[in-house]
């Protein structure tokens, strides 16, 4: 059996091969058909030509909703432990549009290696995880596993809701209460914190319907815009009053209440607008009932309704409910501590974050999921970038943790 210091040696010396797979890899589009791409097919059949030493690498393939003529793809890779269980990490294949092009200092699928930086759309989101779990188990997977079995994932789906990704593969019965479940879809700087507990997600949109009417006689109109405003100050104001409870295990403590999405009311200043809407994102600390909420947004709108006489109409974008927070106390949770610490010199923390990672998805199946990883900042922005420096210390810790758990059980 080597040593640990040995296995991570042969992580440092994957430098340049770590870079020259990221190329290639961000070069391959995995946009949803919703986005207007074709799927993870490619991109999957490009990692899975590079997973070697796993007793079995299996592929789900899911066809897409929207057309079914694309196939959402999966890759389950897996060697097999002499104990029960095994350690996985698993990461997203699919990517978010890159937006405006004029944006980008260069062409976000024809990535960039510069200055200790990968640049394109997909580095960090979720393609440092892809790379980083890919070679920490390649330092590893030559050698037997008197522990538990060691496992990589390549999923669908994470950018438009996991149905055809991590919540397929969680009906497939895949996972146990034996498992490890690492998700490193989120980042804190140097490492310093461990994603334990998410908030629930609420997204809202408001639809105001007046009365269209010209600005110089607007007793004669509902103009939709004022109260569309007076109804979000309102729902800002009174939300925050009565859900005004604080977990400090939560970045932030409390529960947020933002309006984000707003679009054009009328082209011209001098017309009384008739519709007008706006959008809600809300993220809810895990003591609250969200239906509850819901009820209480409700008798909001029907006091505005009845004062103005304007229609009020509400529509649920999204509604995710936060599962029960991952224990601290469980041996995945404490080797994945003793793993960063060996490598960073720090010894992170458990915290709860806004939501919106695939490890509530194993929360609320009642099993303890944590996202780690170092660094974030740029995903979903022009000229997204890894900090190859971030990818190394990650590759290093994963190795850690299936070293510990797996090689010497």
């Amino acid at each position: 059996m080597r040593s640990l210091e040995e296995t991570l040696a042969i992580v440092d010396n994957s430098y340049d091969d770590m870079v020259e797979t990221m190329l290639g890899m961000i070069s391959i589009p995995a946009l949803a058909p919703v986005n207007g791409g074709d799927g993870e097919g490619r991109k999957a059949d490009y990692l899975q030509g590079k997973l070697s030493g796993f007793d079995t690498v299996q592929r789900y393939d899911i066809p897409d909703d929207t057309d079914p003529s694309v196939m959402r793809c999966n890759v389950v890779a897996k060697k097999q432990g002499a104990k029960p269980g095994t350690v996985w990490v698993i990461a997203h294949m699919d990517v978010v549009p890159a937006g405006d092009p004029d944006k980008w200092d260069s062409p976000p699928f024809d990535p960039v290696y510069r200055d200790g930086r990968i640049y394109g759309r997909g580095t960090e989101d979720n393609g440092q995880s892809v790379i980083s779990s890919m070679f920490a188990s390649r330092a590893v997977l030559d050698q037997d596993l008197h522990g538990m079995s060691l496992g990589v994932m390549y999923v669908a789906d994470e950018e438009t809701g996991s149905e055809k990704g991590i919540q397929y593969l969680l009906d497939q019965g895949l996972f146990s209460e034996d498992d490890v479940i690492m998700v490193p879809d989120w980042g804190s700087p140097e490492g310093s914190m461990i994603d334990v507990a998410e908030k629930s997600v609420l997204w809202l949109r408001f639809i105001i319907e007046g009365k269209t009417t010209h600005g110089s006689s607007p007793d004669e109109g509902i103009n939709a815009f004022r109260v569309s405003t007076y109804l979000l100050t309102e729902l800002m104001d009174r939300l925050a009053e009565r859900y005004s409870d604080r977990d400090e295990l939560f970045i932030p403590s409390r529960c947020t209440f933002e309006p984000t999405k707003r679009p054009a009311t009328v082209k011209n200043i001098n017309t009384i607008p008739g519709h007008d809407e706006f959008c809600m994102d809300m993220r809810i600390l895990p003591g609250y009932d969200v239906d509850g909420i819901l009820d209480f947004i409700r008798s909001i709108m029907a006091e505005h309704a009845d004062r103005t006489g304007a229609r009020i109409s509400m529509e649920i974008v999204q509604n995710e409910k936060s599962g029960k927070p991952s224990s601290v106390h469980t041996k995945g949770f404490t080797a994945l501590c003793d793993a960063v610490e060996h490598v960073t010199g720090r010894v992170p923390v458990g915290k709860g974050i806004g939501g919106g990672t695939c490890a509530n998805f194993f929360r609320l199946r009642g099993l303890d999921a944590y996202a780690w990883q170092c660094g974030g900042g740029t995903l979903h922005a022009p000229n997204e970038y890894v900090e190859m420096s971030n990818l190394m210390l990650d590759a290093k810790v994963f190795a850690t943790l299936y070293y510990n758990l797996c090689v010497k059980g």
